[in-house]
């Protein structure tokens, strides 16, 4: 992931809002979730929705996929791990810690 990408995707996550959109996503896994449950899962509405799906989906970390008049929304894992990735890059490489432990996914290195 380029610089510009991550702060792309830090942006898009630093509203309260996107945020929960994308935590909830995360959640739902491959599967997604509705916009309509989305927006009443979180207590948004549909409108307000709309934008911040709009600002996720521009920075990479959502996608939406219509389903006759709906729109189901999932988070991208590879754009989630991307970033997660790019910011843990160079973790502890500084340290001589014991205490500086490099971060993991699932068993394996970041």
């Amino acid at each position: 992931m380029e610089m510009n990408d991550a702060i792309h995707a830090l942006t898009a996550l630093g509203h309260n809002t996107r945020l929960s959109v994308f935590r909830l996503l995360v959640e739902a896994g491959p599967a997604g979730r509705m916009a309509g449950d989305i927006a009443e899962a979180l207590a948004v509405p549909p409108a307000t929705l709309s934008f911040h799906l709009k600002e996720l989906s521009a920075a990479g970390l959502v996608h939406g996929e219509s389903q006759g008049r709906y729109v189901c929304y999932r988070a991208d894992f590879g754009a989630m791990n991307a970033l997660i990735g790019f910011l843990t890059h160079n973790c502890c490489a500084g340290s001589s810690s014991a205490d500086c432990v490099a971060p993991t996914t699932k068993g394996k290195p970041a």
